[in-house]
């Protein structure tokens, strides 16, 4: 996979969030995707442990994330600024703030996600 067709991937799959299209994200991440558990603390493993986390998190909260840059690192590693919004299920905004999510790819799947503040 290139960098554009990686760009264009973690593109879509922040797309898919948004929609919360729970089976499209899952269908770009490797079946024993590690997943970083920003909410509750943790890794989640696997496609029915991010499943059961996000809709945990969705249950409580209403995040919204929008990638600002995307950069291929030496490593291979694909980072993303990300601008994140978190409301609670009223719409009251509870954080505001940027983070880098951190890509690790097995072929074309994510294999790792990390958050780097």
């Amino acid at each position: 996979m290139t960098a554009p067709d990686r760009e264009a991937r973690l593109r879509a799959l922040y797309q898919a969030f948004t929609a919360r299209d729970l089976d499209a994200v899952l269908a770009a991440m490797a079946p024993d995707v590690d997943w970083p558990n920003g909410w509750e603390g943790g890794r989640v493993h696997g496609h029915d442990g991010v499943r059961g986390y996000w809709e945990r998190q969705w249950a409580q909260i209403r995040p919204l994330l929008r990638p600002t840059a995307v950069e291929e690192r030496p490593d291979g590693a694909v980072a993303v600024t990300v601008a994140m919004t978190v409301r609670d299920p009223s719409g009251t905004v509870l954080s505001r703030e940027t983070v880098r999510h951190v890509y690790r790819f097995d072929g074309d799947l994510v294999q790792r996600m990390d958050v780097e503040r």
